[in-house]
This record gives C-alpha cells, sequence and structure tokens, in this order.
C-alpha cells in the first residue's frame, strides 16, 4: 500500500511537470475562489481549464486557485471572469445570480458580497483586463447533443464528488436531454450510432436518477459512459472530449469514463483515488 502511494504520489509530480510543459509564456498566480466541496473543485477547474493555454487547482479548504496561464494568449482577468460565469465568485468577480442558483445544493457557498456582479468592470486592483473582454461571443454552429454531454458531464462531477443526490437530479436531466434530442439534425454517422445506442443511454440514465446510492449509480454510470463515448466519438465534438480510464473499478475490470478536461477526476471512487487512471484517447 506504502509502494502505490509513492507510485501514484510520482504520476502526479510528473503529470504536473508535463502539463506546465505543455503551457507556454507560462505564469502561476494564486487567487481567492469561493466554493464548498469537491464538486465545486471540478467546476472551477474545468472553467479555467483551455488546452494549452490555461489551467487551475482549486483548495477547497483554502478557497484558493493556483491559477496558471499563458501571459501571450490570455490573462488572469479573463479566467476569473470564466470561473464567475460558473457560478463561483472571486477576487475579480461576482458570479451572475442565475449562475449562482444553478449551482447544486452543496456548492452554495455563503455570499458575502453581491454588489459587483461579473458583467461589471473588474475590481479596481486588477489592472489587466483581457482585450476581448467586451467583446460579445461570437455565435457557434449548434450541436444538438450538447444538452446531453453538459447532462453527461454533471452525473460525472457529482460521482467525483460522491454526491448521490446530485448525481440522480442530473440523471434526470439527461433522461430529458436524450428525449429532447431532434434526430433529424445529427450527421449521418452519428444519427447511425445514436439510434443503436439511444435507448441504452436512457436506460442507464433512468436507473441512475431512480437511485440516491451512489454504488449502483456508478455500475450504470460505467455503461452510460461507453455508449457515449460511442455517440461522441461518432460526432468528431468542436471542443476536446478525453476518453479517461480507472483500472481498479468494477473489481480489477477496469471502467471508462469522458472528461472535459484532461486532470484525472475518478468518478468511481471519488475522494478515494481522486487522481487513479489515465487518459487513453483524446477526442476532437
Amino acid at each position: 500500500m506504502k509502494s502505490m502511494k509513492i507510485l501514484m504520489a510520482m504520476a502526479l509530480l510528473l503529470s504536473a511537470l508535463l502539463s506546465q510543459a505543455a503551457i507556454k509564456n507560462a505564469v502561476t498566480e494564486n487567487v481567492k475562489v469561493s466554493g464548498s466541496c469537491a464538486l465545486c473543485e471540478t467546476r472551477i477547474e474545468s472553467a479555467a481549464f483551455e488546452k494549452n493555454v490555461s489551467e487551475a487547482s482549486w483548495n477547497k479548504e483554502t478557497k484558493i486557485a493556483s491559477v496558471t496561464y499563458d501571459s501571450k494568449k490570455t490573462s488572469l482577468d479573463a479566467i476569473l471572469k470564466k470561473i464567475a460565469l460558473a457560478g463561483f465568485d472571486n477576487q475579480s468577480y461576482l458570479a451572475p445570480d442565475k449562475a449562482y442558483e444553478e449551482l447544486e445544493a452543496c456548492c452554495r457557498y455563503e455570499r458575502t458580497d453581491k454588489s459587483a456582479p461579473v458583467q461589471a468592470k473588474p475590481a479596481a486592483h486588477d489592472h489587466h483586463a483581457h482585450e476581448t473582454d467586451n467583446v460579445a461571443p461570437q455565435p457557434t454552429e449548434a450541436d444538438p447533443l450538447k444538452p446531453v454531454l453538459e447532462a453527461y458531464y454533471g452525473i460525472k462531477d457529482a460521482l467525483v464528488a460522491s454526491d448521490g443526490n446530485a448525481a440522480s437530479s442530473k440523471a434526470a436531466s439527461l433522461v430529458k436531454a436524450i428525449k429532447d434530442v431532434k434526430m433529424n439534425e445529427l450527421g449521418q454517422e452519428q444519427h447511425n450510432v445514436w439510434m443503436k445506442v439511444m435507448k441504452d443511454l436512457d436506460f442507464d440514465a433512468d436507473h441512475i436518477a431512480e437511485t440516491k446510492d451512489v454504488g449502483h449509480q456508478r455500475d450504470h454510470f460505467s455503461s452510460l459512459s461507453e455508449n457515449m463515448y460511442k455517440v461522441v466519438k461518432a460526432a468528431k465534438p468542436a471542443q476536446p472530449v478525453y476518453y479517461q480510464h480507472c483500472p481498479m473499478a468494477k473489481e480489477g475490470k477496469g471502467a471508462n469514463w469522458l472528461s472535459q478536461v484532461p486532470a484525472i477526476k475518478n468518478p468511481y471512487y471519488g475522494a478515494q483515488m481522486l487522481n487513479c487512471g489515465k487518459t487513453t484517447e483524446t477526442l476532437k
């Protein structure tokens, strides 16, 4: 057991070093970001992440996020704005009320100041606003399966936090998203795959929604993830999707999941073995 802990620590160190190497012109700054739980950690880090441009590591005890970014491609201010838009107050921006209200109950941190929402200018101490901060976002081509993938990520994040209630709620959202998919908007290959796995996706999502038992939810999440992988692979997503593997899950048989970030956050063990696993494929 001791040797395993040493190996895991070495793997984490190597991962951190490789990540730093991928971001050029790297600058690292520590900033205050509000939050309350492991699910908040996943969401904050996901909001800050952009491949080869920026990433963050948030500590739920200290409420400090260590943010590393390419200073020639983005700024700390731009990253903090994205974190606020995800629902988390920070030292420069306050989250919009709607974004905060959409957080799960476990993520509802105490808000001490609501006078300057994210739409306002940066706090006075921040002198390096990103030049594109005030530019309206450009419209992007609608992805008919985006709500499905977002609901799936919600289940994954809830299982990372070992939160059966949140997983059940997100699974109910997935059931609805599956029913709402407009199949005439799918590409031919994606449509063919969707028709094959749609019933299985609905079956697993429905079972996760019906229980608060995390163990039972994780059993169905395994097969749910396999079918989601088939759908995403056929879709050729605009943003990279990371197909990750835990060799310890399902009594050593192993299990996979999809993630919006490359950092390993294990949904099959949560805090017990949070960083156990590896990325086996990047879908893009």
